[in-house]
């Protein structure tokens, strides 16, 4: 029998239609956030990262930025909910910020740590909401495995890029690097308002600042 002529076989519609089931919600993307979403927070010249910052994370990220510094010098809102990160994929970001033409403002939106503080420190303008934390913390290192000689070169790489992170935070704050030394080493938490008075944030934004604005510092 012909399935496709059969008199009793109601048509077919697609999913989503009248009296069939509703389409299954669109999935996240690996960030956690819709594309819908993305695309729309782009038009706003907005880039959000959120979890720990692997390499494809920092691919997207990089490549968002690269575009919208293409298309207009007006500034890119980098948004932080990052906790930590590889020092290598950090890095890559931070080279993609360090040539971009149009100016990024970071915002972190409840906690940035380890390797993400040093995008932080990398922006022209830095932000955060008043709940948010920022945890200056050592970077976990990559698991390597290898020669002795393999493991010996990417533990160097690793201290390298450490002290790095380090100079580029004392650099952004103003504060001796010995300290920021003693505080990765340490997992330092600050609150938004320790953060302005440490140097890492310009202000928080508050009721009637919005994100990436000019206003008052708050302390």
């Amino acid at each position: 029998m012909d399935l496709r002529h059969d008199p009793l076989r109601p048509p077919w519609r697609p999913p989503g239609s009248p009296g069939q089931p509703p389409l299954p919600p669109e999935p996240p993307t690996s960030e956690g956030v819709p594309p819908w979403l993305q695309e729309r927070l782009f038009d706003q010249r907005m880039v959000v990262l959120t979890g720990p910052l692997n390499d494809d994370a920092a691919t997207r990220a990089a490549a968002a930025l690269m575009t919208l510094d293409a298309l207009g010098k007006e500034p890119v809102r980098l948004q932080l909910a990052t906790p930590d990160g590889d020092l290598a994929a950090a890095f890559g970001l931070i080279d993609v910020i360090d040539t971009m033409s149009a100016p990024v403002h970071a915002v972190v939106t409840s906690l940035a740590g380890g390797a993400a503080v040093g995008l932080l420190a990398a922006a022209a303008r830095r932000l955060a909401y008043r709940h948010a934390r920022i945890r200056l913390s050592e970077p976990r290192a990559a698991t390597v495995s290898g020669t002795a000689d393999e493991v010996a070169a990417a533990a160097g790489q690793y201290l390298r890029e450490l002290e790095e992170l380090a100079v580029r935070i004392a650099t952004a704050t103003g504060q001796p690097r010995s300290r920021i030394e003693d505080d990765l080493s340490a997992g330092r938490v600050l609150t938004a308002e320790q953060a302005v008075e440490y140097g890492l944030l310009d202000e928080i934004v508050g009721p009637d600042q919005p994100a990436g604005g000019a206003g008052q510092t708050s302390g």
